[in-house]
């Protein structure tokens, strides 16, 4: 298939890029590419204009300042998997991009597009919200910034309002002790997961503290499973004590079936990368 007819605009800075989307509301913005491009072939979205962000200067920095990292909305997979910055202060980053696709589509995939487009099976989306991290927004009332746990609202849904664009992703720098744990589920490498998990926290002797578990392609959004956590504050991450925690992640976070893996089978998904990812904070 081929798209509908649209406009093409390529702007030089964020404030051009602005008044067009201002312009034109049902625009739609081209950073990647990767998941636009097949939804304009197969007409799930008709805009009247496409406008490419691509040239826009500055949106592609990645630096860290003031114990923050800051990862420009450009930033392309290949770069977050090496970036010497992100390796150091977020390896978390590092080792799930390779997830994603393959070499091509992370060649030109951006991280903005991923978070924005919001796509619950995404890896990205459940990365920052378990650093803690949030996205800078730009609009026309100015720019604002928001926690991962308050933009991801649903299927494709996030909390960017007409006329804005996220144009930069900023991480805490952890301090000594702190670890992260990746890992998903698909039926070939490259695969959307059926359910993967995010992790970080600081592991003291064995000890688990400060723990973030953020599941994915198991429901509407990335969702931290804060009593799960909860009840490894403090514990060794013993193999008992994993599996005494992730015993009711069904009452902790509200998964979704999907044709060929209903929700039951959602759930052991689930306690196995819990039980996997966990045992990897302490390995």
């Amino acid at each position: 298939m081929k798209p509908a007819a649209f406009d093409y605009v390529k702007p030089s800075s964020v404030d051009e890029a602005l008044a067009l989307l201002g312009e034109h509301p049902d625009a739609v913005v081209l950073a990647g590419g990767q998941s636009l491009m097949p939804m304009l072939n197969m007409r799930l979205v008709a805009p009247s204009h496409v406008v490419d962000i691509a040239a826009i200067p500055g949106l592609d920095d990645i630096s860290v300042d003031n114990n923050t990292l800051r990862i420009g909305a450009l930033a392309r997979h290949a770069d977050l998997a090496s970036s010497p910055q992100i390796l150091e202060a977020a390896p978390l980053l590092s080792e799930a991009v390779l997830h994603i696709g393959h070499p091509a589509i992370r060649n030109r995939g951006t991280i903005g597009g991923s978070l924005s487009l919001a796509d619950p099976a995404a890896e990205l989306p459940a990365c920052l919200l378990a650093l803690g991290g949030s996205v800078e927004i730009v609009g026309p009332d100015g720019s604002r910034v928001l926690p991962a746990s308050e933009f991801f609202s649903g299927t494709f849904e996030t909390a960017l309002k007409p006329g804005e664009l996220l144009s930069a992703v900023e991480i805490p720098v952890p301090a000594a002790g702190y670890r992260a744990g990746f890992s998903e589920l698909a039926r070939r490498h490259g695969d959307y997961a059926l359910a993967g998990l995010a992790a970080f926290g600081r592991i003291d002797g064995g000890s688990a503290h400060d723990l973030r578990l953020a599941f994915f392609a198991v429901g509407d959004r990335p969702m931290l499973a804060t009593a799960t956590a909860r009840k490894l504050e403090g514990q060794k991450l013993t193999a008992d004590a994993i599996a005494a925690a992730v015993e009711n992640l069904g009452d902790d976070i509200q998964v979704i079936g999907q044709p060929g893996c209903g929700v039951e089978t959602k759930l052991h998904h689930c306690g196995v990368l819990a039980r996997r990812v966990l045992t990897q904070l302490v390995a």
